[in-house]
């Protein structure tokens, strides 16, 4: 048997050696690349886009491919999260928290190199366990059932709410909330439309790609044009060739959480429905509990939060692969698009894949293995040129970022409904960022609230309330979710004084700016909940579950805040109340080394400017965003990409038309060229184009 895998494990080596199969492996890794670094178009469309093209290859080369492009697309991930603050997508999320604030310190390079090389190391260790686990973990894999897998959900909802830093109870509503914002559209089980409001954009629930570079990307992105200033703070050097070389060796310095991470990201990445979304906040979440004086610095600029989140990240790939091909079980949707492969090449997925086409399995492992180091290396050669962007002033990075997030968002379901979401998202993600709540906690509610309601519905279904609890591996796992809960509530009451300090730390309410965030979400969540009451049983069960959680963990945050002794320092939308936790708002105390300090999200920047200053220039930021939805409802995207690109450059920077004429055209060419011709995107219609429907020959996305 041993000796069946070593010479099948080699044989697959020689395979992917053959110069066609590993320049189609390249040019994987090429095109995986380069859809990382644009912000919301990920391996999913790109593998989508390759399938037809695999129809005549042989099995290795159409594998070398579509590997070479999924296994890659996470390490480029990074260049957008860090040096812009703009995570490509919901993978790289957890990445922005320490590597942006590295690039702002002038030591993006270096934030960038340890992404790279954890990358690197991550996917090795994917790719070795699944040679290794293939063979092994069947009987593992056919044990979990929707009761362990509802229970692993649970277990990454409670580990990224209580890692909110000292504001457990705002992490805690945060997630609530999007689990419910999660359930809006058709119930699966009876049909019911949740929270609508009548839109068919609405009754298939809201996509996550919008939601995604709004909570993220907009935020950032605006408190950029309202700083009006480069990435990278004044009179700094972005570190892009020393720096490099420095953030690999912090993977050598720090190889035991390199391995650890990677264990995580790999061994999650085997269990179907556990999305790379969801592992990179674990892992990260995983190295703020153990790491020491993670709990300071993580947030702030720290490596090892970057190495945290890219190893894991890059490691899943390895682990998705194995419930693919051992069962046909896709753990993700580029999975589901690799299965189709499958189908195409008539392959079965199962046992066969185990012995009969063994050297093929090993041959994938070999491709996931060569794409890391093909892609590692290509940014460890490029990316000197990436870090330089966050030197560039915003008048110039603005425009072109904003365009890519335009249509990324527009690639969720290619409908006007993602450019509102974007735009709703946004202004969420900007009130949240500067009232100082996590936003982590709620993009990953939103994630896994559909799991969540699918596997209880099963669960109790088919093992009835008392039978999915009582299931040994469940009540492990629930175990830990509950003790990170208590012992992060616990840890803070003691803090404090325990119960006795708490109460004394009450006094007259205080009402300030940095509350309103929270009294509306406390009453958006009251209206949805009261709609939730109207519905029949089945689909108000979970809702109405998840909603009177929120409003008590929401009511709770808020009291404590109003009520607290002792008032932050005066809270403005630039320069929000200075963030404390529950408890410390309660009693005025505050906690040594934890002032400030809310870990797994960003912090603002823009404490030196004044709040009148700050939420004039974000609204104008807006009324830009505003105004290209209202010229691409009228003359269509491609064309409006131009004029945005030459208003904002000249109205907000007076920047030189020897300079804006060349990257307007630019800009018009490359989204027209990838997105009209290559993609293809229907793109919505156009007032102009309905007024002349002439010129739609002639005139792109009109």
């Amino acid at each position: 048997m041993h000796y069946d895998i070593l010479h099948s494990a080699g044989h697959a080596f020689l395979i992917i050696l053959d110069p066609t199969r590993l320049g189609l492996l390249f040019g994987g890794v090429c095109m995986g690349l380069a859809l990382g670094i644009l912000p919301g178009i990920g391996g999913v469309a790109g593998m989508a886009l390759l399938l037809p093209f695999t129809y005549h290859m042989d099995p290795n080369a159409a594998f070398a491919l579509l590997l070479g492009l999924g296994s890659t697309t996470t390490t480029a991930d990074p260049i957008s999260a860090i040096v812009l603050g703009a995570p490509g997508h919901a993978a790289s999320a957890a990445t922005v928290l320490d590597g942006f604030p590295m690039t702002k310190q002038g030591i993006g390079g270096r934030a960038l190199g340890a992404s790279y090389m954890s990358a690197l190391m991550g996917g090795l260790f994917g790719a070795l366990l699944m040679a290794l686990a293939i063979p092994l973990l069947r009987p593992i894999i056919l044990y979990m059932g929707s009761p362990e897998l509802l229970a692993f959900s649970l277990l990454g909802m409670a580990m990224v709410a209580v890692l909110s830093g000292n504001t457990p109870l705002r992490g805690l509503t945060a997630a609530c909330f999007g689990v419910m914002i999660s359930m809006i559209g058709s119930d699966p089980q009876t049909g019911t439309l949740r929270w609508t409001m009548d839109s068919l954009y609405l009754s298939d629930g809201l996509p996550l790609v919008p939601a995604t570079l709004g909570l993220y990307a907009l935020p950032e992105l605006c408190d950029l044009a309202v700083s009006r200033s480069s990435i990278a703070a004044e009179g700094l050097k972005v570190d892009t060739r020393t720096g490099l070389l420095q953030g690999a060796r912090d993977c050598f310095s720090n190889w035991f959480l390199v391995l650890r991470c990677s264990w995580i990201g790999a061994g999650l990445g085997t269990i179907p429905g556990i999305g790379g979304s969801v592992i990179d906040w674990v892992s990260y979440g995983h190295a703020l509990r153990t790491e020491k004086g993670a709990t300071q610095s993580f947030g702030t600029g720290d490596v090892r939060g970057v190495i945290a989140a890219e190893s894991a990240s890059n490691a899943k790939e390895g682990g998705n692969l194995v419930p693919t091909v051992a069962f046909g079980v896709p753990g993700t949707a580029g999975m589901a698009i690799l299965l189709g492969a499958f189908l195409i090449q008539g392959l079965v997925p199962g046992p066969e894949m185990l012995t009969k086409n063994l050297d093929l399995t090993y041959s994938m492992v070999w491709s996931i293995a060569i794409a890391n180091v093909l892609g590692s290396g290509l940014c460890f050669l490029f990316s000197g040129q990436f870090a330089k962007l966050a030197t560039l002033r915003y008048t110039l990075i603005m425009p072109a970022v904003l365009g890519l997030v335009y249509v990324g968002a527009f690639e969720g379901t290619r409908q006007w409904g993602d450019l509102f979401a974007l735009l709703f998202f946004g202004l969420l993600g900007w009130s949240m960022k500067h009232a100082k709540w996590p936003r982590p906690p709620l993009i990953l509610g939103l994630i896994l609230g559909s799991t969540l309601e699918r596997y209880l519905f099963v669960s109790t279904e088919r093992y009835g309330w008392g039978g999915w609890v009582t299931r040994p591996v469940v009540l492990i796992i629930l175990g830990v979710a509950l003790l990170g809960l208590v012992r992060s509530f616990v840890a803070d009451i003691r803090q404090h004084g325990g119960f006795k300090g708490m109460a004394q730390g009450f006094a007259h309410p205080r009402f300030q700016p940095g509350n309103l965030f929270p009294a509306f979400l406390l009453c958006l969540m009251g209206v949805m909940v009261a709609q939730a009451t109207q519905w029949n049983f089945n689909a108000k069960i979970g809702p109405l579950s998840v909603g009177f959680a929120g409003l008590l963990f929401c009511a709770v945050s808020f009291v404590n805040e109003v009520f607290r002794r002792k008032a932050m320092k005066p809270a403005t939308v630039g320069a929000a109340a200075a963030p404390i936790s529950e408890i410390e708002a309660t009693t005025g105390k505050s906690v040594k080394g934890q002032e400030g300090k809310i870990h797994m999200d960003i912090p603002s920047a823009l404490a030196h400017l004044p709040g009148r200053t700050v939420l004039f220039r974000g609204l104008i930021f807006f009324g830009w965003m505003v105004g290209f939805m209202g010229s691409m409802a009228l003359i269509g995207l491609i064309p409006t990409v131009p004029i945005f690109i030459i208003a904002y450059m000249r109205l907000e920077g007076r920047e030189r038309w020897s300079l804006v004429l060349p990257f307007a055209v630019i800009m018009a060419v490359f989204i027209y060229a990838v997105f009209d011709q290559l993609l293809a995107v229907p793109w919505p219609p156009t007032v102009l184009g309905a007024v002349f429907p002439d010129l739609r020959g002639y005139v792109p996305s009109l």
